[in-house]
């Protein structure tokens, strides 16, 4: 399976598009844009391809709608939050001195990545449509929900947890498993999304492409979770109880215990 040039293109355009918004606020580029690229992308493809799509393909389009739709809408309440207005001026600060020069090579490079993510469905989309049967999409999409699932009650929990109490570190329910699992469950959906369509990689290019836009999110999540956790030292640091939650509950993967990234210092978020 060949990839759909004319379809990739129109999905950067989308994205690039979508992420236009990033020039009011820079750090819409990684956050609203992102979620609402990977929605947008969903709605233009289904209609592309409304005549051919089916069962899992459709459901897997429905699941970046639905992932899209959901994490922008959570980011925009968040930003709302009184819990997150000190946070929030601080980024507002970082960001206040990138160039116009700058972000217009971050809404490219965002652009592609976000495009590229999407590839594995733009994959099983083409080969669809062409009459080939993609037998990894079951168990993709089945990885995609899991992740979702995920991902979606821990941000609830941690924002019902924040909003009722500012001061403390979120450690209820999903953070007794892990200290991050929101990352966690993103990190587990676009694996989902690069397993579904496995078995439409028939070119090197093909495998090479969302690879590494697979590997970069997984990275990007792992350094997420570094940057979370330098935070989190800097505010309860001090506190005992919150030394015992760090040595006891991984930070990332419950069936690896890892209580710590701060050594990596070559992961940025």
């Amino acid at each position: 399976m060949t990839i759909p040039w004319l379809y990739f293109g129109l999905a950067l355009g989308i994205s690039l598009l979508v992420s236009a918004a990033g020039f009011s606020r820079v750090y819409y580029f990684v956050s609203v844009c992102y979620a609402g690229s990977i929605a947008a992308q969903s709605v233009v493809m289904a209609l592309l391809f409304q005549d051919s799509i089916s069962g899992w393909a459709l459901l897997q389009l429905l699941l970046l709608f639905v992932y899209g739709v959901r994490l922008a809408g959570f980011l925009l309440m968040r930003e709302r939050s009184a819990a997150y207005q000190k946070e929030l001026a601080a980024i507002e600060l970082r960001t206040a001195k990138v160039t116009e020069n700058q972000k217009r090579w971050i809404w490219f490079g965002v652009s592609l990545l976000f495009s590229l993510l999407f590839l594995p469905a733009l994959l099983a989309l083409s080969a669809q449509q062409q009459g080939v049967a993609v037998a990894s999409l079951p168990f993709g999409v089945a990885v995609m929900l899991l992740g979702l699932g995920l991902e979606s009650w821990a941000d609830w929990q941690k924002y019902r947890f924040k909003s009722a109490n500012p001061s403390r570190f979120c450690d209820v329910e999903l953070y007794r498993v892990v200290r991050c699992p929101n990352y966690l469950g993103e990190m587990l959906f676009w694996l989902g999304v690069w397993l579904s369509a496995v078995s439409a990689y028939q070119s090197a290019l093909s495998w090479l492409l969302t690879s590494v836009a697979l590997v970069y999110m997984q990275l990007l999540m792992v350094g997420a979770a570094r940057n979370v956790e330098l935070k989190q030292d800097e505010r309860y640091g001090a506190q005992p109880d919150y030394q015992a939650y760090v040595r006891s509950v991984p930070i990332l993967l419950p069936w690896l215990p890892v209580y710590s990234l701060r050594k990596l210092k070559f992961l940025v978020h």
